[in-house]
């Protein structure tokens, strides 16, 4: 049997949790940066962390989407 493959509109959502997910960790990091006290910087370490380990799971669901030619 061929590998599963997501339903577009789960393709769609995987996509814009990506992009939302990459968004907040590049504010996130950024924001580090300017900020000087250091509970706050730990938090939003953690934050980066979770981040990166949303993303990869969400870009190994990537090999499950399906495109317009494989209707």
């Amino acid at each position: 049997m061929g590998k599963e493959k997501l339903a577009f509109h789960e393709t769609v959502d995987t996509h814009e949790l990506l992009n939302m997910k990459t968004v907040g960790l590049l504010k996130s990091k950024l924001m580090q940066g300017v900020v000087f006290d250091q509970d706050l910087r730990r938090l939003m370490q953690k934050n980066v962390d979770m981040s990166i380990t949303d993303i990869r799971e969400l870009q190994r669901l990537y090999g499950y989407t399906r495109t317009e030619q494989e209707r």
